[in-house]
């Protein structure tokens, strides 16, 4: 097992490893990642923090060690009244009769008056991964469908560039 440096020509035997901080508030790997890695001749995956799709892994039978599952992928920053649902964990939740309750991974609650809105952008992009992970099975892999080459390239560039500070969540 060797570990080394993001590569678009990954040798065979080799893990990915994936360094999330441990962060227990998103999952970071998911079913297509795990596709990709499968795909490139990888023996597995090790992350430092959660993964997500637990059913779809099980089907991709790779090797996959986290410190556990959750159903959601990384939050990006959002601007307070973008109108934008809020999913919570279950143990951060009361759930009440006003909720849609959903389980795979682990238990997310909705409320119940923004399920059709929450429904329709989580539709697209579940289609955007089935249609993702088909190309993946007909031999496009998601680091081709990403153009990662081109931001391996980009990133080379940054010597200069000072490290982005980590994520710091907010207290209320």
């Amino acid at each position: 097992m060797s570990c080394s440096k993001p590569s678009n020509t990954p040798s065979p035997g080799d893990v990915l490893v994936v360094d999330n901080a441990g962060r227990d508030d998103e999952a970071c790997v998911s079913d297509l990642i795990t596709l990709e890695v499968r795909h490139s001749g990888l023996s597995g995956i090790v992350i430092w923090g959660l993964h997500r799709d637990t059913s779809e892994l099980c089907v991709i039978r790779l090797p996959v060690v986290s410190q556990g599952a959750l159903p959601r992928g990384p939050a990006t920053t959002r601007r307070a009244g973008t109108g934008r649902a809020r999913l919570r964990a279950i143990w951060d939740h009361l759930v009440t009769g006003d909720d849609f309750v959903l389980a795979d991974d682990g238990v997310l609650c909705l409320p119940l008056d923004r399920a059709a809105d929450i429904a329709e952008p989580a539709s697209r992009i579940r289609d955007t991964e089935r249609r993702q992970t088909a190309r993946m099975n007909l031999g496009d892999s998601l680091r081709d469908q990403a153009r990662f080459s081109g931001c391996l390239a980009v990133r080379a560039g940054w010597h200069d560039v000072p490290p982005v500070p980590p994520f710091h969540r907010r207290s209320s």
